[in-house]
């Protein structure tokens, strides 16, 4: 006796269609408080505004107006880093570099806890080696900072060095200004 298989049956179609599972929760609830329309671009004032108020989501768009090379965004990016400049200065900085593998995202993970614990805001600004082919950064130090990832407390922001040498991007002290203003003591 043969065996049926649906592949010799005319009417198969070659897939079939599996009911879904429901949406999963995001993996970082914090990550629903903060989003905002990423698209709208804001003026100067609008995001030295936000950024003093502390709104990760402004931040993160300034500090992407800074990193980038358009002359249009640069201007802008002038314009917020000069409104920010005097509620800056305030933070203490610890710069970490290593050979790779040798822990230097699982110890900021363990020590920037530590510091939220205390009461601190902690921003950690991962400068990663770059893609010559794609201009990106390789590493994604955030994957591995897990607990800090998800903390209301912590603003991580992977830049890529884009050939700068000496481990800090070409726009690092700008970056530091800007997380400084939003309130990042540490």
């Amino acid at each position: 006796m043969a065996h049926h298989h649906p592949e010799n049956d005319s009417k198969y179609l070659g897939l079939n269609v599996n009911k879904g599972i429901t949406r999963p929760p995001s993996i970082n609830p914090y990550l629903r408080q903060v989003r905002k329309d990423y698209r709208k671009i804001y003026t100067a004032q609008e995001y030295a505004e936000g950024i003093l108020k502390g709104d990760i989501a402004v931040l993160s768009q300034a500090v992407t107006l800074v990193e980038s090379s358009k002359p249009e965004h640069q201007v802008v990016a002038q314009a917020i880093i000069e409104k920010c400049l005097p509620a800056s200065g305030k933070s203490i900085r610890v710069g970490i570099t290593g050979v790779p593998g040798s822990g230097k995202s699982t110890s900021i993970d363990a020590f920037g806890m530590h510091l939220i614990e205390q009461g601190h805001r902690l921003a950690v600004l991962a400068i990663d080696p770059s893609s010559e082919r794609s201009k990106g950064s390789i590493l994604g130090d955030k994957t591995r900072m897990e607990k800090l990832s998800v903390d209301k407390n912590a603003f991580i922001r992977p830049s890529p060095s884009a050939g700068s040498l000496g481990g800090v991007a070409r726009k690092t002290r700008e970056t530091i200004i800007l997380c400084e203003a939003a309130g990042f003591d540490y």
